[in-house]
């Protein structure tokens, strides 16, 4: 599932082709997806201009000249592309909408998990459970001491909760916690003030490295041009499990937290 600098990096380079441009066509193929899409959504974005791309945490936000919003997140397999108009439908294309210019922009979604909402920000009550964007928020220790005291829960569990943080999933929580030389199954409230501090600045390192090297395409994520990202390059811990540590050489070491794998230095971690 693509984390938060995947879409971020989906917004910044869809950005400059969209805003200013009005839609000239759209068609709807699939209707299914995670929710359906409605029936009126052609006609409510026909003609409508898109005045700002937004993001928060994992969702993208299609903000339009009627105070409408298209709300959509990528799900498991998501991605949107730009496409010449005339250009061949590929396999599981199922959402076209017009630029007036010549370009075309598709939502691709094999496995259909993905959200294409239209409405007012009243309307999505998907964004009632999102927290704090963490590019844009800052915490001190002090705040953060606050959010952990009475967590019990491993702290890579914590850095997971999208009503606490958003966007951020399974490869950029091993990277952080590596970055601040936490182990991931830490309970959250036994971090001092200094780790939590730690982590912060460990959490805006990481994810504005990502989003500078255009996210982690791990299987198939892409931009919109179709370009793959490049951080998963500069993965210290997240799926090298027995590979050397780049800080101390120690074998990486993957466990299992909450369900998902997890993966750290024994040495360069407490």
């Amino acid at each position: 599932m693509p984390e938060l600098p995947e879409v971020e990096t989906v917004r910044r380079s869809l950005e400059p082709h969209i805003v200013g441009k009005k839609v000239s066509g759209v068609v709807v193929r699939e209707r299914r997806l995670r929710k359906r899409i409605v029936e009126d959504f052609e006609d409510r974005l026909y003609g409508r201009t898109f005045k700002r791309l937004g993001r928060r945490g994992k969702y993208l936000m299609f903000h339009l000249d009627d105070g409408q919003t298209v709300l959509s997140h990528l799900g498991m397999s998501g991605a949107f592309y730009l496409r010449p108009r005339l250009t061949p439908l590929a396999k599981h294309d199922h959402v076209s909408i017009e630029i007036a210019t010549s370009d075309v922009l598709v939502l691709n979604d094999p496995r259909r998990f993905g959200t294409m909402r239209i409405g007012h920000g009243e309307d999505f009550e998907e964004l009632n459970n999102v927290g704090p964007d963490p590019m844009s928020t800052r915490r001190t220790a002090d705040q953060w001491r606050t959010i952990v005291r009475s967590k019990k829960t491993p702290i890579k569990t914590l850095l997971m909760d999208q009503r606490l943080i958003a966007g951020i999933g399974n490869i950029y929580a091993n990277e952080m916690l590596f970055l601040a030389g936490i182990r991931p199954r830490r309970r959250a409230s036994g971090l001092t003030k200094r780790e939590l501090g730690a982590l912060e600045d460990a959490m805006h390192a990481v994810l504005h490295r990502a989003v500078e090297l255009g996210g982690s395409s791990i299987s198939d994520f892409r931009d919109v041009s179709g370009k793959p990202g490049y951080f998963q390059i500069h993965h210290a811990v997240y799926d090298r499990a027995g590979a050397p540590c780049p800080r101390c050489s120690s074998a990486i070491r993957r466990l299992v937290v909450t369900g998902r794998s997890t993966f750290y230095c024994p040495s360069c971690q407490n």
